[in-house]
């Protein structure tokens, strides 16, 4: 977990209210009650390095333009469902603020490789035994 935890405006997603699907008898007929929550990366004010990695993150949440397009439909409440969105987001972002760890490459100890040439001659030596034996 990063160190920085940035916080998502209200005032950068956008809420729209849409009847859910699935079972539900007539409360999912009547009650817009699920919620499409849409939030633009390259107009938001999260950092730049952290929009970049975001818009780079393989999502299909994320569309090419770079709007974050998540809908919530779990609980009956709008509110709640809002709020489940809103979190949804707030993971994403989180999964991403971290920065990746720069990786160095290593070369094997000297051990390593005389461990690795030793365990090479015995198993030839094994594979030898088993050739036909020329007399």
């Amino acid at each position: 977990m990063s160190p920085y935890r940035y916080r998502v405006r209200e005032s950068e997603v956008e809420f729209t209210a849409i009847r859910s699907q699935g079972a539900g008898g007539q409360n999912v007929n009547k009650v817009s009650s699920a919620v499409h929550l849409r939030f633009d990366i390259r107009a938001s004010s999260l950092p730049e390095p952290v929009r970049e990695r975001l818009l780079a993150l393989g999502d299909r949440r994320i569309g090419a333009t770079g709007m974050v397009v998540i809908k919530a439909q779990s609980s009956r409440s709008q509110a709640q469902n809002r709020m489940e969105a809103l979190a949804r987001l707030q993971d994403l972002i989180d999964r991403v603020s971290d920065t990746p760890a720069v990786r160095r490459p290593t070369r094997p100890t000297q051990g390593a490789r005389r461990r690795r040439l030793q365990a090479k001659a015995e198993r030839s030596a094994i594979k030898q035994l088993r050739a036909k034996v020329a007399e």
